[in-house]
């Protein structure tokens, strides 16, 4: 009877100990960091709301950046595309594409949602193949640089910019091309160089 009560008591504590490990791995894996930082907060840092319809607010967004240099590379009522091309290095290339998105609220107005990816390219030198004839063996191709340059463009990297300083200026200058807005309020141009810092 007493070895039966042991193992019995024995299977409860092995039960709970399972039971309390399994626990604390659970709150381990729920306070661990979201992938990449993404935490999907309240900030508002891509979107904006103004009492204009949507086609009045991408139109605005669109002068906005042309304004700024940006060519457009596509437009719809509710959406602007556009891209800016930047060199901060010899070597380094940048490409900023812009995308907003104008929809409507239920209580009137619009809502403008914008976000910018950064694409980086590189130079990088490839050198050039020559056939070169070996007796026995036939040819074999060998990479052996001839003359000029012969680099090309890499791309490198590419993020979504996360810079809220870059947003912040934008909706800015999207709502001084809003109707009634003073021409006395325009925003400082902005910066002739990528809104986060490229790595090479």
């Amino acid at each position: 009877m007493s070895s039966f009560n042991r193992t019995s008591r024995s299977v409860v504590l092995t039960v709970a100990l399972a039971v309390l490990v399994a626990g604390c791995g659970s709150d381990r894996s729920r306070s661990q960091a979201p992938p990449l930082g993404e935490v999907f907060g309240a900030e508002d840092t891509y979107s904006r709301s103004y009492p204009v319809s949507p086609a009045v607010a991408c139109e605005s967004a669109r002068r906005a950046l042309l304004g700024q240099g940006y060519a457009i590379a596509g437009m719809t009522a509710e959406t602007v595309e556009a891209t800016k091309n930047f060199q901060p290095e010899s070597d380094i290339h940048t490409q900023l594409a812009v995308r907003t998105t104008c929809v409507p609220r239920a209580e009137g107005g619009s809502i403008v949602f914008i976000n910018a990816v950064q694409e980086r390219y590189a130079l990088k030198a490839q050198s050039s193949s020559a056939s070169v004839g070996v007796s026995m063996i036939g040819s074999v191709s060998l990479p052996i640089p001839i003359g000029g340059s012969n680099a090309n463009l890499v791309r490198v990297g590419s993020n979504t910019v996360q810079n809220q300083e870059f947003y912040s200026r934008l909706f800015d200058r999207l709502a001084f091309y809003l109707p009634g807005t003073p021409a006395h309020a325009a925003p400082e141009p902005e910066p002739d160089r990528p809104p986060d810092p490229v790595i090479p």
